[in-house]
C-alpha cells in the first residue's frame, strides 16, 4: 500500500494504521478470535482487540478536533456531525436512566453502547484522518478486496471438500461459534461461515465485494477491457453467497448491483438494446414463475428458499420465528416511545438480567427499541445524510462502491440485526468515513 510509503506526523500514521488493520483483518475476526481464545483463552477480552484500537484512534481523533482547524471546521461544520453527537448523547443520557430504573443491567447495558456507538466513532476516526490524509482512498480496493479473496477462497473450500465441522478443530463450538449452521436443522443444508461469525454476516458482508468487483468489472467493460480475475472472483463471491442461504443479503447484493448498473450504464446503451432488456426481463419472470410453481412441493426448493419444509424437525420455521420477533419488536416501539434503553434489544440483551432477550430482527428496530421514537428518527437520519453523500460522489467508483453496497445492506437490516456484527459495521462505516472526507479526482483513479 501507499501508505506505507508515505511519511506522516506520528499521530496521524497511528491513525492511519489502525484504520487500515482493521479494515483489513476484521473479515478474519471471529476465526483468530476463536482461534487464538482455545489456545490461551480469555475469549472475551480477546475479542476487543479492535476496540482496543478503536480507542487509542478516538483519543487521537478527539485531539484533531481541538487543536486541528482543518479538521473542527470539515467535521463539525457538517449537520451529519451534529446528529451523530445528538444520537450519542442521546444513547448516554438514556443509559443513566435505564441502568438507575433497573431496566438494563450493567453488562447488557455497557455491550448495548458498544454496539450501538462503536461503527459510528469509526466512522468519524475515519472522516478526520481523511481530511488529513487521503492515502487510503487510493488504497480502497486493496483494503475491499484483498481480504474478501481469502473469505471466498475459503468459503468456496467450506462448499466443496472441507468437512462441515472443520472449524472445530479451531476452538468453534458452543461456547464461542459454532463451526457451521443448517436450515431447520437439517444437516442436508449447511449453511457456511467461512471466516466470519456465521452465515447471515457472510452473506452480509460479501454485499460490499461484490458491489466493488461490478463497479470495477462495468467500467472495464466499457472501456472496452477484459479482466478475467476479477470476473473469476465474483462468480467465486456469488457461490460463497449462495452458500449462505442468506436470502436477505441475495436480495441486497441484487440491489446492490442494480443499482451500480443504473449509475454506470448510459441512457442510450439501454435505448439501443431495449428490446433485448425487456425481452429478458420477460423471459426471466416467466422462468422464475414457472420455477416457484412447478418446485413449490421440492423439499430442496423449500429448505433453500423457504428456509422450511413439510415435516421438518423444528418446532418452529425460521420464517415464523422472523415474523414473531419482528412483531415483538414493533409492538415494543409503538408502546415504549421513549425506549427501554441500551442493551435492552439486539444481542446484548441476553446479558440483561431484567428482562428477556429481545432480538427483533430489524436494526432500526432494535434502535426503536433501545433509543426511541427520537433515537431510530436519529438514526435514520444519519444513514439517509451518510446516503446522500455519496449519491453526490457517485462518480467516484470508491463512492458508488459504497453507496450500492449500502442499499443492499440496508435491506439486510430491514430482516435482521446486521450493523451488530462488528466485522460489517466496523469496515463499511469506516470506508465510508474516508470516502466522504474529500471528492476524489476520479479523472485519476484507476479501476
Amino acid at each position: 500500500m501507499k501508505l506505507l510509503k508515505d511519511k506522516f506526523n506520528g499521530s496521524l500514521s497511528v491513525v492511519l494504521y489502525i484504520i487500515a488493520v482493521v479494515v483489513l483483518l476484521l473479515p478474519f475476526h471471529a476465526f483468530l478470535s476463536v482461534w487464538t481464545a482455545s489456545i490461551f483463552g480469555h475469549y472475551t477480552i480477546i475479542r476487543l482487540w479492535k476496540e482496543g484500537l478503536v480507542f487509542i484512534a478516538a483519543i487521537i481523533a478527539i485531539s484533531w478536533l481541538i487543536t486541528d482547524k482543518k479538521v473542527r471546521q470539515q467535521v463539525l461544520s457538517s449537520k451529519l456531525a451534529w446528529l451523530i453527537l445528538a444520537y450519542v448523547a442521546l444513547d448516554l443520557i438514556l443509559a443513566v436512566f435505564a441502568y438507575k430504573g433497573k431496566h438494563v443491567s450493567g453488562k447488557a447495558l455497557a455491550y448495548g453502547l458498544l454496539i450501538d456507538l462503536r461503527f459510528l466513532g469509526m466512522f468519524v476516526i475515519a472522516w478526520a484522518a481523511a481530511v488529513k490524509s487521503t492515502v487510503l482512498n487510493k488504497d480502497w480496493q486493496k483494503l475491499i478486496l484483498w481480504p474478501a479473496v481469502i473469505v471466498i477462497l475459503f468459503g468456496l473450500l467450506q462448499m466443496s471438500i472441507l468437512p462441515a465441522n472443520f472449524l472445530s478443530h479451531f476452538g468453534y463450538g458452543p461456547k464461542t461459534i459454532m463451526p457451521y449452521e443448517t436450515i431447520n436443522n437439517n444437516p442436508n443444508y449447511v449453511r457456511i461461515l467461512s471466516t466470519l461469525r456465521g452465515a447471515d454476516p457472510l452473506g452480509a458482508y460479501l454485499i460490499l465485494p461484490i458491489s466493488a468487483l461490478a463497479v470495477l468489472l462495468i467500467a472495464r467493460f466499457k472501456a472496452k477491457r477484459a479482466d478475467y480475475l476479477r470476473l473469476l472472483l465474483l462468480l467465486g463471491a456469488v457461490v460463497v453467497l449462495y452458500g449462505s442461504y442468506s436470502r436477505a443479503a441475495w436480495i441486497g447484493a441484487v440491489l446492490a448491483v442494480a443499482v451500480v448498473a443504473g449509475s454506470l450504464i448510459r441512457k442510450e446503451w439501454i435505448l439501443k438494446y431495449r428490446n433485448y432488456l425487456i425481452a429478458s426481463v420477460i423471459t426471466l419472470s416467466v422462468i422464475i414463475v414457472a420455477g416457484v410453481v412447478l418446485l413449490a412441493s421440492s423439499h430442496s426448493f423449500q429448505n433453500i428458499i423457504y428456509h422450511t419444509q413439510s415435516g421438518s424437525s423444528a418446532s418452529v420455521s425460521s420464517n415464523q420465528a422472523h415474523l414473531t420477533a419482528l412483531k415483538d419488536g414493533i409492538s415494543t416501539v409503538v408502546h415504549h416511545p421513549f425506549g427501554t434503553g441500551p442493551g435492552s434489544s439486539g444481542p446484548a440483551s441476553v446479558y440483561n438480567h431484567y428482562r428477556p432477550a429481545s432480538i427483533a430482527e430489524n436494526y432500526f428496530l432494535t434502535v426503536g427499541e433501545e433509543s426511541g421514537w427520537l433515537g431510530m428518527g436519529l438514526f435514520i437520519a444519519i444513514n439517509s445524510y451518510v446516503a446522500v453523500l455519496l449519491w453526490q460522489r457517485r462518480k467516484s467508483p470508491f463512492a458508488l462502491t459504497l453507496l450500492a453496497s449500502f442499499i443492499g445492506i440496508t435491506f439486510v437490516n430491514l430482516l435482521s440485526i446486521g450493523w451488530s456484527d462488528d466485522t460489517l459495521s466496523y469496515i463499511w462505516w469506516g470506508l465510508a468515513g474516508l470516502c466522504i472526507a474529500t471528492e476524489p479526482d476520479v479523472s485519476k483513479e484507476k479501476v
